[in-house]
């Protein structure tokens, strides 16, 4: 795998991981002011989730960048 392609793998494992990991632990306010969205979070913990997602993708990038060194995945004939 080259620098390019790991890169691109590495940003969409991160997305992927971020979008999954985004809804955990959200909580809603219970009575919110007028005209502010009845969804929004009281507290997203968003440097937490920006961590955790940057390490768990650095180790399913580590798991596809094996099975890509290894062969048990090949994009060539």
């Amino acid at each position: 795998m080259g620098i390019i392609s790991g890169i691109v793998v590495y940003i969409l494992l991160w997305w992927l991981v971020f979008f999954t990991l985004l809804p955990l632990g959200i909580q809603h306010h219970p009575e919110q002011p007028r005209g502010h969205d009845r969804g929004a979070p009281q507290n997203p913990h968003l440097w937490q989730k920006i961590i955790a997602t940057s390490l768990i993708a650095i180790g399913f990038w580590g798991i596809v960048y094996w099975l890509i060194e290894t062969n048990l995945i090949s994009f060539r004939n």
